[in-house]
């Protein structure tokens, strides 16, 4: 992207209007980060709540070498929630291990159902095996998303010891929790994940059966 662009994204971010303000960042999709983190960095702590929360998830995209350190004080003292799960969400994009004791704080310390959500699925992102008895606490969650969330993660990791408990969902009623752990399976090679495959290939809704078969083929590749 040219200097005159940038200039111009740059005053697009001072704008007083907040549609500027958005349009400006979403159109830092094409450029460096080196380029980019600057200008997020100039509407982090916006006004406008939208703006903020764009701005959070672009750096995460954009980082520069203090991003993880600045998305770990947002996601441990912002007062608002959603901002909060936008950090969670944006460490995971990173990958930086030094986001991993961060994330399990939040998903135990946490008051909010969604900034533990968005932790558990970046714990995935992260790939660390540690995360084992977070996600596990995830999957006894009452609430469906949490159960999607930590079934993804285990799977992202790869956590073989984690099978068992998994498979307890083959037959659960949410199609999204079935597809997820028929995903997941294809990361975790074993004869009871094979055979929960099968299962979940003749499984009512296509979008699951699609899922299995796929991750069926992946595991004897």
């Amino acid at each position: 992207m040219s200097i005159v662009d940038l200039e111009h994204i740059s005053q697009q971010l001072d704008s007083k209007d907040p549609k500027d303000r958005m349009l400006a960042l979403a159109a830092l999709r094409g450029v460096s980060p080196e380029q980019a983190a600057p200008l997020i960095r100039k509407v982090l702590y916006d006004g406008n709540l939208q703006v903020r929360s764009m701005a959070v998830f672009a750096l995460g995209l954009k980082p520069d070498e203090q991003a993880c350190d600045t998305l770990i004080n947002l996601l441990e003292h912002d007062p608002d929630y959603g901002i909060r799960a936008d950090a969670a969400g944006a460490l995971g994009y990173l990958e930086d291990p030094r986001a991993f004791g961060p994330l399990v704080r939040a998903f135990y310390e946490d008051t909010d159902w969604l900034v533990r959500f968005s932790a558990a699925v970046s714990l995935g992102n992260l790939k660390n095996p540690q995360a084992h008895d977070v996600l596990i606490e995830a999957l006894g969650s009452d609430q469906e998303i949490m159960q999607q969330a930590a079934i993804a993660a285990i799977g992202e990791i790869g956590d073989m010891k984690a099978l068992d408990e998994i498979l307890t969902f083959a037959q659960s009623e949410d199609w999204l929790v079935r597809q997820r752990l028929a995903e997941a399976l294809g990361n975790l090679p074993s004869s009871k994940g094979e055979s929960a495959l099968r299962f979940l290939e003749k499984d009512a809704h296509p979008q699951v059966a699609t899922a299995a078969r796929l991750s069926l083929q992946r595991l004897v590749q």
